[in-house]
């Protein structure tokens, strides 16, 4: 095993350490008609320990990621970098906070609820990214009034802000004692999927579908998050543990699926069933 080197802290935190600290990613208000309610920001996900680093592979070196010039190479700091728009080859404006704040102060400061809708009518393709909004203090009654509102009406709200200079269309939904901020993509974002080589809608041979349909009504329940586990993420740990120690890892060989042939499907249906009904 190679030596390992002392790595360096970075002069920043990542997007992801900094929304899962104690200081708030974003705080503002919510707005609906004439009510605001101060909220604060937070994360809903927790890192990942797929995340892993980049290393030279003799001596272990942490890779860094610099910031540099491009005209002289050298390193710049993170103090000293400002954000620009090149409006002419070469020429750029700076940009401030501020300036981004004018560009619209109501929706960088609070978030703007435009209309209540039924959950069921947002499609799960438009979902992106979950948060957290808590009240601010003195704001917990309107805070419990808006949350409570929403879950006795049985909708969410769809509203607008803007967070890291961007706008975004998001979802608010009462959940337990939280209001949960989901991220939406804008319709404009989403590929058309008509560029795909899809197949045309054809009439399914009877007896295919009848034994689908079996199939699909073998694995129906209801869907338990709390029961479906990170496997990948477990074995990845356990292998993490074994070659931190110096043991060898041995990993049972497992053979990758392979597609159904078109004349197999019946074949593979019904050995589905029948492997289900044990």
């Amino acid at each position: 095993m190679a030596k390992r080197t002392k790595s360096a802290k970075p002069e920043r935190p990542s997007d992801e350490e900094a929304t899962t600290g104690a200081r708030p990613t974003w705080t503002g208000m919510i707005s609906f008609g004439l009510v605001n309610v101060p909220v604060n920001l937070y994360t809903a996900v927790k890192p990942e320990i797929h995340a892993m680093n980049y290393l030279r592979k003799d001596d272990l070196c942490p890779i860094s990621y610099k910031k540099v010039c491009r005209l002289t190479g050298e390193e710049v700091p993170y103090k000293d970098i400002v954000k620009g728009y090149e409006y002419r080859d070469g020429d750029y404006v700076v940009l401030s906070d501020s300036d981004f704040e004018k560009a619209d102060v109501k929706r960088s400061s609070a978030i703007e609820v435009e209309v209540f809708v039924d959950e069921k009518d947002v499609d799960p393709k438009y979902l992106e990214k979950p948060y957290y909004l808590e009240p601010q203090k003195k704001a917990h009654k309107p805070y419990a009034l808006f949350r409570e509102a929403m879950a006795k009406a049985q909708k969410v709200a769809i509203g607008t802000f803007v967070l890291r200079d961007r706008e975004h269309l998001v979802m608010l939904k009462s959940e337990g004692k939280v209001i949960l901020l989901t991220l939406l993509r804008f319709a404009a974002t989403l590929k058309d999927p008509g560029e795909l080589d899809l197949p045309e809608k054809a009439e399914v041979p009877k007896n295919q579908m009848e034994l689908a349909l079996e199939l699909i009504k073998k694995f129906e329940g209801p869907f338990k998050p709390e029961a479906f586990k990170d496997s990948y993420a477990a074995r990845l740990r356990a292998i993490i543990a074994a070659k931190a120690k110096g043991k060898t890892v041995h990993v049972p060989e497992v053979e990758a699926p392979h597609a159904t042939e078109v004349e197999d499907i019946m074949v593979k249906l019904r050995e589905s069933l029948s492997a289900t009904r044990h």
